[in-house]
């Protein structure tokens, strides 16, 4: 199952207590006092790995809590401090406080990570507080409490290639081809129901990522479907490789469904109407599909590919179009990076 969006509690651990402790030894009279400090709450930290793909086990545990510290010991032992939560999510999730609403960390780069909340500190012992006038102090501090946060995690898969277009416009065919994803395919309109990945290799030294997006409609910039789900997915794609069918099974102009398409990515986004496309015309042994390469080369005025994802026809000439295109052109992140700051005394958010 592929989740692309949680929301999640995350709570640090407490400090242990400071102990309150006096020497005992025999023939040592007045041993003075020898509690030791709380150890350190540990903190909870999201760290991005090439290993996770989705959210989803963050959907089974809505709670995730770091461990609290040791308290103090007598012999000034101090209290050992616990160990930090890490987890782990995928390369590309965007960790935002649920509360206040801004954006915490953008963990768009393999091994990025981020404490979303700090381990209280553990308390001093009574050792700590002996003065030259207060030689046998009974007193001893609490540890603090760890701090704790609502999170909305969301997910924008990173790819060198995203594929985009209408529905049954052979995307997931294409992916099939091209790599080892099997995603589903069928004769009807949304067999993908979530963006698939696939390692694309074009020989030993040359590949890429290539994420098939789920088929756009007509008013997906404005939420229709699950328009903005899968929009978001093709901000991080560094190149565009529009897919269009010739000629649609309901009768639709395939130029009017390419502009369709384009019109929705800008609204959506306005930066992906300046990201690099490529376009490909599909089903290339379908009857007359060079006539409709021909009229979207002139309408655009620039090289339209065709291809045959059945039979294999124009798919070498297209992953070296491609491979040539992310040369110059890496995956985008679209997104302000932002490190934690955590809300001032009022409990409100840092300004800007």
């Amino acid at each position: 199952m592929f989740v692309d969006e949680v929301e999640v509690e995350v709570e640090a651990g407490k400090g242990g207590d400071g102990c309150v402790s006096f020497r005992r030894e025999k023939y040592v009279p007045r041993g003075g006092p020898d509690g030791g400090d709380g150890g350190r709450g540990g903190s909870v930290i999201f760290r991005s790995s090439g290993n996770v793909y989705s959210l989803i086990h963050l959907v089974r545990r809505q709670v995730w809590r770091a461990k609290n510290g040791e308290q103090g010991y007598g012999s000034q032992r101090h209290g050992k401090g616990a160990e930090d939560l890490v987890v782990e999510v995928p390369v590309g999730t965007m960790l935002f406080d649920r509360r206040h609403g801004f954006l915490l960390k953008d963990l768009s780069g393999e091994g990025s990570e981020v404490i979303v909340c700090r381990g209280g500190k553990g308390g001093r012992g009574n050792t700590r507080f002996k003065t030259a006038t207060n030689r046998a102090p009974r007193e001893a501090e609490l540890g603090e409490m760890g701090e704790s946060r609502q999170l909305r995690l969301e997910l924008k898969i990173i790819a060198d290639v995203g594929l985009v277009g209408k529905p049954n416009a052979g995307k997931s065919t294409l992916l099939s081809r091209l790599s080892g994803a099997k995603p589903e395919i069928a004769p009807y309109p949304f067999t993908t129901k979530h963006p698939h990945l696939g390692l694309v290799q074009l020989d030993l030294d040359r590949s890429f990522v290539m994420a098939d997006i789920p088929g756009l409609i007509e008013g997906a910039s404005l939420g229709v479907g699950l328009g903005h789900d899968f929009l978001r997915h093709i901000q991080r794609a560094g190149i565009l490789v529009h897919l269009v069918e010739p000629f649609p099974d309901d009768g639709s102009d395939a130029w009017e469904n390419y502009v369709t398409i384009r019109r929705e990515l800008v609204e959506f986004d306005e930066l992906l109407g300046d990201r690099v496309e490529v376009v490909v015309v599909t089903k290339a042994d379908i009857p007359d599909a060079e006539l409709v390469r021909a009229r979207f080369a002139e309408e655009l005025g620039r090289e339209v590919l065709l291809i045959s994802a059945a039979t294999g026809l124009g798919i070498k000439q297209l992953t070296e179009h491609i491979y040539g295109k992310i040369a110059s052109n890496p995956p985008a992140t679209n997104t302000k990076q932002e490190h934690y700051t955590p809300p001032d005394s009022n409990g409100q958010p840092p300004v800007p």
